[in-house]
């Protein structure tokens, strides 16, 4: 089964920790108030509880070529638990399964240049620090 497409100039947004209704809320809020508008395309369905990078690759792989997604990005437990909510962002075009976290704070400017492919994941993930989070080009 494909993943949901995002809506026009977002990004997907994926839930695959639901231990904490709240704690979703918040993650949400946190995007919404990074930025100017909307830059995410919410998705909480059960049938993405836990769900892993591989399964996505794995999934996307297989997907109609107007159906795949280029990148989405998880709102998992670590997502859910650290105050920053740094989701996990995942490629899934080009480097297949390559990953780092972005914090709410910097998802609008990662967002924005994903979807309008003004930049490739790689830059952001080749920015990212020594813990695998990309916190802007000026704060390496």
């Amino acid at each position: 089964m494909p993943l949901p497409q995002p809506d026009d100039l977002t990004s997907l947004v994926l839930r695959t920790d639901f231990s904490d209704a709240r704690a979703w809320d918040a993650v949400r809020a946190a995007l919404e108030t990074a930025g100017n508008h909307s830059l995410a395309t919410y998705v909480s369905e059960l049938r993405f509880a836990d769900v892993d990078v591989q399964t996505l690759v794995d999934q996307e792989a297989v997907a109609d070529e107007e159906q795949q997604v280029i990148n989405v990005f998880l709102a998992d437990v670590t997502t859910m638990e650290d105050p920053a909510h740094p989701l996990l962002a995942v490629d899934l075009s080009d480097e297949l399964g390559r990953t780092f976290r972005v914090p709410a704070r910097w998802f609008p400017d990662v967002s924005a240049n994903l979807s309008i492919a003004n930049m490739d994941f790689a830059e952001f993930a080749d920015a990212a620090d020594e813990s695998g989070t990309y916190r802007g080009f000026d704060e390496r």
